[in-house]
């Protein structure tokens, strides 16, 4: 549901229900996701952008690595929230729409977790996301892009699927269309409705390499999972691509 002009994500990213609705996602399982990837990456302690940051806890994590860590979203709620409950000297949080460059040639990695793009009415919109992650880099910098494998996606789609959280329904309806994901949440509580969408594009490895030659990027490798394990498009859990300026 758009309102006052907004797109579906500012709405339901700053809204309480998506964070009640996501609440049960496994830290722990990111928290080995970003030990594997330090290891893999043979990451030096530089300078950090968490590019569509949500509520902090992953660059939170970083910064208690020892990184100088900044992290940026558009959701306002988020950034409010993790300026409140995360506070450290080596860690930032500012609202900031990724598809604008934030400092340009500054940073030794940008990393884009967790299925962060994909958001836009326009698959132009994500090249935006890689120029300004190129044009943050320093020479030499990385850019990693963890999103989600779309195809395994697609192929494992449930169409309708009922949650009680905290005594609040979520009613979800899944659906394939015009070339994007949509999930309809119908939310009820004490007899109060709410409606909320999430759309992802269907974004495949090609997409991907478009973007990144087109931003000036090389590609360094592909991986499906959060060991660091090759990628594999019917059978991988993400699609994880790493690029070098």
């Amino acid at each position: 549901m758009e309102i006052d002009n907004k797109n579906w994500f500012e709405l339901w990213f700053n809204s309480p229900f998506y964070h009640i609705l996501y609440k049960n996602r496994d830290q722990n399982e990111a928290n080995i996701f970003i030990d594997n990837m330090i290891t893999k990456l043979k990451m030096d302690y530089g300078k950090i952008l968490d590019l569509a940051c949500g509520k902090g806890r992953h660059a939170y994590y970083l910064a208690e690595k020892g990184f100088d860590v900044i992290g940026v979203d558009l959701a306002e709620n988020s950034i409010k929230y993790a300026n409140t409950m995360y506070q450290l000297p080596i860690l930032e949080f500012y609202v900031h729409d990724m598809r604008k460059p934030f400092r340009i040639n500054y940073f030794n990695y940008v990393l884009n977790l967790f299925t962060s793009l994909g958001y836009f009415n326009q698959i132009q919109e994500n090249e935006a996301v890689f120029k300004s992650s190129y044009d943050m880099l320093q020479d030499g910098g990385y850019f990693l892009v963890d999103f989600m494998n779309t195809e395994k996606v697609i192929q494992n789609l449930v169409p309708r699927e009922h949650k009680n959280i905290d005594n609040i329904d979520f009613y979800i309806r899944r659906e394939v269309e015009n070339e994007k994901i949509y999930k309809h949440i119908k939310i009820e509580k004490e007899k109060n409705v709410y409606i909320y969408r999430e759309e992802v594009q269907v974004l495949l490895p090609h997409h991907f390499h478009n973007f990144a030659n087109n931003a000036g990027f090389t590609v360094v490798n592909e991986f499906g999972d959060y060991q660091f394990q090759s990628f594999n498009p019917k059978t991988s859990d993400r699609y994880i691509l790493l690029l070098k300026k």
